[in-house]
């Protein structure tokens, strides 16, 4: 299967890319941000193709995205008016709570990545493998020194991808109450260092 990566998504491509955002992260996400044609409606609004790198087969089709950070922005946007218009007010402030538990503080010269997904009939074709090298490629272009990601401990086969394309262990966060509702206990705090060579 012939593979390509580049930046960015058309208006056209905006729901697919929501389809696989939530096909990846509804585990993680689904219990604050479900059901799933809500879940999948505030995505569609909210994600931002300038910070996505998407991988298309042959025919065009997009196969998986990677999404990023900086200080300039990120692939999954969404403020507060964002939540208010697909789960009203009350759902929004709730949600808008959980949430911010999530967020992570951006430093300088740190690429954060903002989730990697790849569609469930290209998975274990190296998809991810290539979606991972465009972010390390992407972070030395803009000049940054590190790429941080989180991975929750349910989600074991992205951890050995990370650990197998170099990115080491730097701390671990807990959910603590919120657990139940993320319906994961810890994310592990991950790094990758930026060097000349790519």
């Amino acid at each position: 299967m012939t593979v390509s990566v580049s930046r960015g998504f058309s208006p056209d491509e905006r729901a697919r890319a929501a389809e696989l955002f939530w096909q990846a992260f509804s585990g993680k996400l689904s219990r604050v941000m479900g059901p799933d044609a809500r879940g999948l409606a505030f995505f569609e609004r909210v994600l931002n193709p300038e910070f996505a790198l998407v991988a298309r087969d042959a025919d065009g089709r997009m196969l998986g995205l990677a999404g990023y950070k900086t200080r300039d922005g990120g692939l999954t946007q969404g403020g507060l008016a964002d939540l208010a218009r697909v789960y009203g007010w009350f759902g929004a402030l709730w949600r808008g709570l959980i949430l911010s538990v999530l967020e992570r503080d951006l430093k300088p010269g740190v690429f954060q990545m903002d989730g990697i997904c790849v569609a469930a009939e290209a998975r274990g074709q190296g998809v991810g493998t290539l979606l991972l090298g465009a972010i390390k490629d992407e972070a030395q272009r803009l000049g940054m020194h590190e790429v941080h990601l989180d991975v929750i401990d349910t989600n074991p086969r992205a951890r050995i991808l990370y650990e197998r394309e170099g990115f080491q262990v730097i701390g671990q966060d807990r959910t603590g109450p919120f657990k139940h509702l993320l319906g994961f206990s810890s994310a592990t705090k991950m790094r990758w260092v930026v060097t000349d060579g790519g």
